[in-house]
């Protein structure tokens, strides 16, 4: 398979705002419009006998609620409307994925099913009430040479995660890597993916030749990579890279169905160019740090954002491509081809002697 196949782009097929698609026995498409420029998130739906499972959730948001109150109607999905939600899974914590986890476990009497890691972090940076986390976002972004300005404006900002998402549920279900959900009487496995979010839940069926693949794998962007304040000295993308490989067993006719974009068939070639991907951008900020010799004092990752990220970046982007590219600067330095040194509270990556 030399290209990736996409069963359902035909415009007439494609879902709108609280419509849902059929994509195999049991499993419903719903999209739902995100006011960013990546403009929607994709949700599923499972039909669990004569209930439902839900993944994920979408940000909070009235429009949201009103158009989720549509769907329990059309598709009968809660006790009101004759069939209960036995379980929510959220892949991970992201405001798109459990912006609405809360306000769901409750309209539908039911409870959240997601990884220890992910519902932690949902947790931790909801309780952020005053926005000390963003604090330690904007200094970790000045360690890396980031303007004093565009710092200022990022640590007035607030809890930017509790303005979208609503309070987490303060129990959960734990999801670990190789479990089975019994869902409609199929078998999902749980597969866990690195490196976007700590601990990534994606759902493989064998039987339907289906995978609910959330972030971690999406056929025509890459998910951010990030290295963040809360773990300045992680090493996400060398994560992200060994996990893909989790889901090279898979059969390369499954149908992946993403977070963002439409559904595909072609997983293993989607594997090798999300990698492929990643080592041309290792590559060109190893050759960067190289034009200047290995005695250079360094450059700091602001410095080198043109690399990657060569268009003009605002100052909500810039946070993100601060992430990705000390993401690769740190898979760098751990592969021996960079060398990270800090000195007056600055962080600086330079060639490796």
């Amino acid at each position: 398979m030399n290209a990736l196949v996409f069963p359902f782009r035909d415009a007439a097929g494609l879902p709108g705002p609280g419509q849902t698609l059929l994509v195999a026995p049991g499993v419903y498409w719903l999209r739902m419009p995100l006011p960013y420029r990546l403009d929607h998130i994709n949700l599923w739906l499972l039909e669990d006998g004569d209930g439902w499972v839900i993944v994920d959730t979408c940000i909070q948001s009235n429009k949201g609620k009103a158009i989720w109150r549509g769907v329990f109607e059309q598709m009968r999905i809660g006790r009101d409307y004759g069939r209960p939600v036995t379980r929510l899974v959220c892949t991970h914590f992201h405001p798109d994925h459990m912006g609405l986890a809360g306000w769901l476990t409750e309209e539908l009497e039911t409870e959240l099913w997601a990884s220890r890691a992910e519902w932690l972090f949902g947790r931790m940076l909801w309780l952020d009430a005053e926005g000390e986390g963003q604090e330690d976002i904007a200094r970790h972004y000045a360690h890396h040479g980031l303007d004093e300005a565009r710092v200022a404006e990022i640590a007035g900002r607030g809890n930017t995660y509790r303005m979208v998402v609503g309070e987490p549920p303060r129990r959960y279900n734990r999801l670990r890597h190789g479990d089975v959900l019994t869902v409609g009487g199929r078998g999902w496995e749980v597969i866990v993916g690195l490196g976007h979010a700590p601990e990534q839940a994606c759902l493989y069926c064998r039987e339907l030749g289906v995978l609910i693949a959330g972030d971690q794998i999406l056929p025509r962007i890459t998910p951010n990579i990030g290295v963040w304040a809360s773990e300045p000295l992680a090493d996400p993308l060398s994560d992200y890279l060994a996990s893909l490989e989790r889901f090279r067993p898979l059969p390369p006719d499954t149908l992946v169905l993403p977070s963002h974009g439409y559904p595909f068939t072609g997983l293993h070639l989607r594997l090798d160019q999300l990698a492929a991907h990643h080592e041309e951008r290792l590559d060109a900020l190893a050759a960067a740090l190289g034009k200047e010799g290995r005695t250079t004092r360094g450059h700091t990752t602001v410095e080198l954002l043109p690399v990657l990220f060569p268009q003009a970046l605002d100052s909500f982007q810039i946070g993100f491509a601060i992430g990705e590219t000390l993401a690769h600067l740190a898979c760098l330095d751990r592969r021996g081809r960079a060398r990270r040194a800090e000195a007056d509270g600055v962080v600086r990556f330079r060639a490796a002697s």
